[in-house]
């Protein structure tokens, strides 16, 4: 079997005293005292987010950032390979000073041939050679659409100018860009012929430079635009950072509790088990008590993590403290619907399991169901001791596969629960169980009503039950400040419904199949699980070591 797992407990955090049940645990400075500044302030201190909070919000939410980022990339392609494709062509020319003899005429020359260069650019880039580019190449376009399509530009310390044209069609980008070197080359001679005609004879005047072409145009083969690959990197990028950050702002805005990481860095209150989700347990099946010991072939598959997650709750109960562990212990739960009578149930199975007495007592006197999950005869129970209708042994009710547990019914549903569970005649009732056996009472949920508040008073100790994924942080701050408000102690958090996989590692534990084809007594079907007797740190001292038929799951 496997060894139990143990929750270690803040040695500063006080467990249950030596009290009597009827005398409720006020710790001095461990979870009972918390407060609900305590635990507003342990949230507002853990707002700050590390390094480690982000790596939990990716691992949390990897499937949506996953998707979200396939998305943006899809897209971003697709909108990339449904584009026009453009081609570009380029053409190039060199500014010239001409009718020089020396070396200080080409220096000088030089210099006046890059300053004009840039000059050129603008003029290349004017309307006027856009126009007369659309009337000498022939071309179905107008100058707008034509200064549009190209880009000029003039590399730092040269006298080049280069023309890029760009075009659906590879052969109209080639000859834009030629023609728009011969028109700049006209307009470029226009205008040193127009300077260098002041004050002489139109016939005898030189241009000092020219605009001469250095490389034409070639028809491109493959077009700039558009560039998938560029577009899915960009687009990857993109939606990382669009998915990321709307994981962030899912994680700030949900209030959700997950972990059990969450629960403690949160509320300072131990998390002392964690169970798995079981898909066994559907409709009225909340006890199985006909699981199989043996393999079979309708048994095969079936994991045995709840059966350890209980006995790692059993074990982690008695170190709370191990000189005094509780005696009387609430089961409740922020809302309805978290689990918290199904696991009382099997908790009190558990124990039992270990040798112990149990009592099960259904204080949940607006619904009860104790009497539904172990299907004993309901009706009878608390409200008819406390009325005095009946004495406690005459309504305590045993099944026979689980001879140390006994089961303590609700009774009649009465008009006033709460005056009923705050009696005098309540707590005398729990003192008087809690010296024959364990007592495991099922609380209604904090929320709504105050009778688990109620009982946690009279108890050593509540767990508050918390269904991972459901119970959000708001309700468990509540539910703890109720219970500290009447000085009720908290023996820690037990969070339920964790997803299966974080229990993969009791596969290790389970039944080889092929060990399993047949069964010597051939009665394996109709025999439950049987935990295998061991000797945990005992309640008050019991030293007992017996096999018990216990329930496995829920």
């Amino acid at each position: 079997m496997a060894e139990e797992k143990v929750f270690r407990i803040d040695p500063a955090a006080p467990g249950p005293s030596a009290a009597p049940a009827h005398s409720a645990r006020q710790p001095a400075g461990g979870i009972g005292s918390l407060s609900n500044q305590d635990i507003s302030g342990s949230e507002a201190i853990a707002a700050g987010m590390g390094l480690s909070d982000y790596v939990r919000v990716a691992r949390t939410y990897w499937k949506h950032i996953a998707v979200l980022t396939l998305i943006v990339t899809l897209l971003a392609t697709a909108w990339s390979a449904f584009r026009p494709r453009v081609f570009a062509a380029e053409a190039s020319a060199v500014v010239l000073a001409v009718g020089t003899d020396n070396v200080s005429s080409l220096l000088a020359g030089d210099t006046l041939a890059k300053a004009r260069a840039k000059t050129y650019k603008s003029l290349a880039e004017s309307r006027l050679v856009a126009d007369n580019v659309s009337a000498s190449a022939g071309l179905n376009m107008k100058g707008d659409a034509l200064l549009g399509a190209i880009t000029v530009t003039v590399p730092r310390d040269t006298a080049e100018v280069r023309i890029k044209a760009e075009s659906p069609d590879p052969t109209t980008a080639k000859q834009i860009a030629d023609a728009w070197i011969v028109e700049l080359s006209k307009q470029v001679r226009e205008r040193e012929v127009a300077a260098a005609a002041v004050g002489e004879a139109a016939t005898a005047v030189t241009p000092p430079l020219s605009l001469v072409l250095l490389d034409p145009a070639t028809v491109p083969t493959a077009p700039v635009s558009p560039n998938s690959l560029s577009m899915a990197i960009f687009g990857t990028f993109v939606g990382f950072l669009l998915a990321y950050s709307s994981a962030l702002l899912r994680d700030r805005l949900d209030r959700r509790l997950r972990t059990a990481a969450d629960i403690e860095r949160l509320f300072s209150v131990p998390v002392i088990g964690a169970l798995p989700v079981d898909l066994r347990l559907t409709g009225e099946n909340k006890v199985l008590g006909g699981v199989p010991a043996a393999p079979t072939p309708s048994s095969r598959g079936q994991s045995p993590a709840f059966a350890e997650a209980l006995r790692e709750l059993r074990t982690n109960l008695t170190f709370l403290d191990v000189d005094n562990p509780p005696r009387v212990i609430v089961v409740t739960s922020s809302v309805s619907g978290e689990g918290k009578s199904t696991i009382a149930a099997n908790l009190a199975s558990a124990i039992s399991a270990g040798g112990e007495q149990v009592i099960v007592v259904d204080g949940d006197l607006r619904h009860p169901s104790m009497a539904k999950i172990f299907d004993v005869i309901p009706g009878i129970g608390i409200t008819d001791v406390l009325t005095g209708k009946a004495e406690v042994d005459d309504v305590l009710q045993q099944r026979s596969d689980l001879p140390n547990l006994s089961i303590l019914g609700s009774g009649r549903i009465p008009p006033n629960p709460t005056e009923l569970l705050g009696s005098h005649a309540m707590k005398k009732l729990i003192e008087s169980l809690s010296e024959k056996a364990i007592v495991i009472i099922d609380a209604p949920p904090v929320l709504p009503v105050t009778d688990a508040v109620l009982l946690a008073k009279i108890s050593d100790g509540a767990i508050v039950v918390v269904r991972a994924g459901r119970t959000t942080k708001d309700q468990l701050t509540k539910s703890l400040g109720n219970i500290r408000k009447v000085h009720g102690a908290v023996l820690g958090t037990l969070l339920n419904c964790v997803p299966a996989k974080e229990f993969d590692g009791y596969s290790y534990y389970s039944p080889d199949p092929d060990s399993a084809d047949s069964d010597p007594s051939g009665d394996a079907d109709d025999s439950p699980v049987v935990i295998e007797p061991e000797s945990p740190p005992a309640f008050r001292g019991s030293s007992r070591e017996q096999t018990s038929r216990s329930v496995t799951s829920f």
